[in-house]
């Protein structure tokens, strides 16, 4: 697979000190569609059109690298069209995938150029990034390139994006799916995150599942929802291999999925024409990568470069804490160019920096091997067996109360984080969602560690 080692700009970038209200109502979770005999019905809305930009403002290059751009006039307005307009329009399109017109369709323009045109600004500003390294990977696998517009709905260009089943990355892979394709995912590193692996992996995936079904429209229900249900679909509408006609019988959530990938490449094109400014790349870094083959920590980096920790992350956010594990197997290291050479040139004393303090896990453990003395042991089991003879005698007027007592106390408990868990597996083991698991242990981000306990409700 051909990976690309050098990028023209920094991968994760945002918008500056701006808080992004969204105008309209984005609480609603669906929209609602007129079938063809005059009933209406709900559609969901995929996960990552409802992303909240207020979330994103904090990552180091969102408030680094990208800007208003003040010489951008339009107002806030957006105009509306006839049907013939955007027909027209979705027919312009340089696609090898048709962009038909329909009510639904121009429902999703409608959500992309309304409630979402401040979204819009600023995936038009990280497309700038993001699009060349998603292009490459279609262009590999010999794709249509209008494919790279399903990170947009899928997580608003967002490498960190988890969806509220545990989809993860740019392109939202399931943990099963990322591993059958390839990429690493373990309690130091999740690949999904990785913007370029994580893309030619979802190029390939693409590119199994149009040998499956021979059709774009297909394809991109079946990434959204599985071949499973796409199969199902095909067989309730009696073998019809057609996207719109096995549309009610596809879930909710897919039956958005095609119109919204239509719209987002509508709104991608002609933003201008609904009054959307993009947001301004400023000072565009370049960055490179380089390979380790030792354990580094991002604090041992950043002390000896004099590079911002927090950049650090956003160039590495397939890194799920601020270790490289170099030992078990190489790893890259992505930095701004300009710093590659005094990388390699203090490689040496990045390693040495505060190792003692920030490389904590112990290699050999030596065992307290202390023999209690036969007098100490024949005292202790004396004082045990008369406490264990006054216990017993308490217990039996007790058990009752302390059993209720207990019953009443275990509204919770504790499980021990093993290795390779995520939030989502112990949420599902468990019951539960992602959501509440944060709260509860008051988590940030979707980081946990190996052996650390954490509350269950």
């Amino acid at each position: 697979m051909k990976k690309i080692y050098v990028l023209t700009v920094a991968l994760w970038i945002g918008c500056s000190n701006i808080t992004f209200a969204q105008t309209g109502n984005n609480d609603n979770k669906h929209i609602t569609v007129t079938n063809k005999n005059g009933k209406q019905e709900d559609i969901d809305i995929p996960e990552g059109m409802n992303v909240d930009l207020d979330s994103l403002i904090q990552q180091y290059n969102i408030k680094t690298y990208l800007k208003p751009d003040t010489t951008c006039h339009s107002t806030d307005v957006n105009p509306t069209f006839s049907q013939d307009v955007y027909i027209d329009r979705l027919k312009k399109l340089p696609t090898i995938i048709e962009m038909p017109y329909n009510d639904v369709v121009q429902k999703f323009i409608d959500r992309y150029s309304g409630d979402l045109r401040h979204s819009v600004s600023y995936m038009l500003g990280a497309s700038n990034f993001y699009m060349p390294i998603f292009e490459q990977a279609l262009e590999t696998y010999d794709l249509p390139l209008e494919l790279k517009y399903l990170p947009v709905i899928e997580s608003a260009l967002n490498p960190r994006a988890v969806s509220r089943v545990g989809a993860t990355g740019l392109w939202q892979f399931m943990i099963n799916t990322a591993k059958r394709y390839g990429l690493e995912v373990n309690s130091l590193v999740d690949e999904r995150c990785d913007p370029v692996k994580a893309s030619y992996a979802a190029a390939h995936y693409l590119s199994d599942l149009y040998k499956i079904f021979d059709d774009w429209n297909l394809v991109i229900a079946a990434y959204n929802c599985g071949i499973d249900k796409v199969n199902k679909a095909i067989h309730r509408t009696k073998g019809s291999a057609d996207y719109w006609n096995i549309y009610p019988n596809l879930p909710k959530e897919t039956q958005g999925y095609v119109p919204a990938f239509i719209a987002a490449n509508y709104i991608m094109n002609y933003y201008c024409d609904h009054n959307i400014c993009p947001m301004l790349t400023e000072l565009p870094v370049r960055t490179d990568t380089v390979v380790v083959n030792q354990n580094i920590h991002f604090e041992q980096i950043a002390g000896v470069l004099g590079i911002n920790i927090d950049e650090l992350r956003d160039l590495n956010p397939q890194y799920r804490t601020d270790m490289i594990d170099g030992y078990s197997e190489p790893s890259s290291i992505r930095l701004p160019s300009n710093l590659i050479g005094s990388f390699i040139d203090k490689e040496d004393s990045i390693v040495k920096y505060k190792a003692d303090e920030l490389l904590v896990k112990r290699d050999v453990v030596n065992v307290n091997e202390e023999t209690v003395s036969s007098s100490h042991h024949h005292h202790y089991r004396s004082a045990a067996s008369n406490s264990s003879s006054r216990k017993s005698s308490r217990y039996s007027r007790s058990r009752r109360s302390k059993s209720n007592h207990s019953n009443k106390k275990k509204t919770s408990k504790n499980v021990t984080i093993k290795d390779g868990d995520t939030l989502s597996e112990i949420a599902e083991r468990n019951h539960t969602t992602v959501k509440k698991l944060k709260k509860l242990n008051n988590i940030n981000g979707n980081t946990i560690h190996k052996g650390k306990k954490i509350k269950i409700k």
